[in-house]
């Protein structure tokens, strides 16, 4: 991989229902962090998709009286891609496990394993969940044999399978572990996996014969492979796994591999983070260099979850809120890593006090007076000591907490300049400035370093509210494309050119006249 290069992934989701915003948490985080780092002039391949076989699905399409593959085509194409599209989410490929280049690339990699001698024949017996789609360990399950995440039986399975040598390679994921503790984040999650690699782990049942949606294993073709095996592959497979050398494809893996950044859902951790490592040391692949494993979005204190009704449709919040508050919210109220709640007071809250007052007020309060004692026209180049000072250490700040995962600090630290500028404004009082012209040279001041300031702000606050941040970019009159803009020059003072015309565009954020709460 180039050293200039970045490859984050979402999980791929289930499409046994339309997303709701949980999924939209994972993937708008993968796209802001993916945007960021365009901005740090990197090169970056951001994937997302849909994990379209295995037993619940198939049960989905069962419910509906649809074959299993038109239930995919008409979820992926009328749910999943639409609402990724409207939430403005910038993915450089959508991969699909029904796709052939997914499915021949999974074949040969499995074969491969099988020839190494990392595969073999055995019964399976035990309880299997059809919701999280796992084989479950008595240890797992709550009183009853429930699962803890559905709250229903799992079923017992007896199958002759083909299982994986998964416990051999126990010894080097633990050291793995503990020579790159960044490989595995936040620190409770690499706990809980160093704690799961310290009990008794069990080979894994890499296939199912009881039913036949899924991909067939090569050689037993009354089998087919387990959908988390076959999900799984889905990292390399869409940048060219095993494809054959001098190939377009083997060239896209050897830039792209390994990825950066594997974000998931904490409920997903042991998959990502013990069974897809030890499938890669198998095959003496690169392992990824981090998984990061955020938390859930609770509502009334549970998981949000379709099955017990507790899943919120992005577009319920987006049609009040606009996509770029929603965008902003879940990233700026919760700790990414930590379980939070959503709630619609909150969201209403920030809505009107940050973005509405605090931003969008500072830029409409901004042009409105460069139009009226200048005459649309940005004055002359100023600078006042302490913005561009604050400015400085804000992008040292932000760009430190968002390469780390940690969009809320690095949001917390552009609000905070944005409210500094906003004490600027209101301790240098342009509008008293203005009404004596002997002091006009000092409201120009105040407005171009006002100006400058703002046109910072509109670019780091881009990854997060695109659409809002172009708007106002272009307010301000610059001629090049605000996704050009690279983070380590924003601190550049004098960006915004004396003379621009700025005009006054629609309210960033308009006053919610109907209440949220639903």
């Amino acid at each position: 991989m180039s050293e200039n290069s970045f490859y984050l992934t979402t999980p791929i989701y289930y499409v046994n229902d339309a997303p709701h915003i949980g999924h939209a948490y994972t993937t708008v985080a993968g796209d802001v962090l993916t945007r960021w780092h365009r901005q740090r002039g990197e090169s970056v391949w951001f994937l997302t998709g849909t994990d379209e076989h295995g037993q619940k699905v198939l049960n989905t399409a069962e419910k509906n009286n649809v074959a299993p593959q038109e239930w995919c085509d008409r979820l992926v194409e009328g749910a999943w891609k639409p609402v990724w599209k409207a939430l403005n989410i910038a993915n450089d490929d959508f991969i699909r496990t029904t796709e052939p280049r997914h499915m021949e690339r999974v074949q040969r990699f499995l074969s491969g394993l099988k020839d190494q001698g990392h595969i073999y024949s055995g019964k399976y017996e035990g309880p299997y969940c059809i919701g999280c789609e796992e084989f479950k360990l008595p240890g797992d399950l709550l009183d009853g044999g429930l699962c803890p995440i559905h709250s229903k039986p799992c079923d017992i399975l007896s199958e002759e399978n083909w299982f994986f040598r998964l416990s051999a390679f126990v010894p080097a994921l633990l050291e793995h572990y503990k020579n790159n503790p960044s490989a595995c984040e936040p620190t409770s999650a690499r706990n809980e996996v160093l704690a799961f690699l310290e009990g008794d782990v069990q080979d894994l049942s890499i296939s199912r014969s009881t039913f036949d949606w899924g991909i067939p294993v090569p050689w037993d073709t009354e089998q087919v492979i387990y959908v988390w095996f076959d999900a799984l592959l889905n990292y390399a497979t869409a940048v060219g796994l095993g494809d054959e050398p001098g190939s377009a494809g083997a060239e896209k893996f050897a830039k792209t591999w390994p990825a950066d950044v594997h974000l998931v859902g904490k409920d997903i951790l042991r998959f990502h983070a013990v069974i897809w490592p030890a499938m890669l040391m198998a095959a003496g692949l690169p392992l990824p260099k981090k998984v990061f494993a955020h938390g859930w979005l609770l509502v009334g204190g549970e998981k949000m979850s379709k099955s017990k009704l507790t899943g919120i449709a992005p577009a319920d919040i987006t049609d009040h809120f606009g996509v770029d508050a929603f965008r902003y919210y879940f990233l700026r109220a919760i700790p990414f890593g930590s379980d939070g709640s959503f709630s619609w007071e909150d969201m209403g809250a920030r809505y009107t006090s940050e973005l509405a007052n605090d931003f969008g007020n500072l830029a409409s309060r901004l042009i409105a007076m460069i139009e009226k004692y200048c005459g649309g026209a940005i004055p002359a180049l100023a600078r006042d000591a302490g913005l561009e000072a604050a400015l400085a250490e804000t992008v040292t700040k932000a760009d430190a907490a968002m390469v780390a995962l940690d969009f809320q600090g690095g949001i917390n630290a552009i609000m905070e300049f944005c409210k500094r500028v906003n004490g600027y404004v209101t301790e240098r009082e342009p509008w008293i400035v203005a009404k004596d012209e002997s002091r006009t040279p000092e409201l120009l001041e105040i407005l171009y370093n006002t100006a400058d300031a703002i046109r910072a702000l509109a670019v780091l606050l881009y990854p997060v509210m695109p659409t809002t941040c172009e708007t106002l970019w272009n307010s301000l009159g610059m001629d090049s494309e605000i996704s050009s803009q690279k983070i380590s020059e924003v601190a550049t003072w004098g960006q915004i050119k004396p003379g621009t015309r700025v005009t006054k565009g629609a309210v960033l954020f308009p006053r919610l006249e109907e209440p949220a709460a639903k």
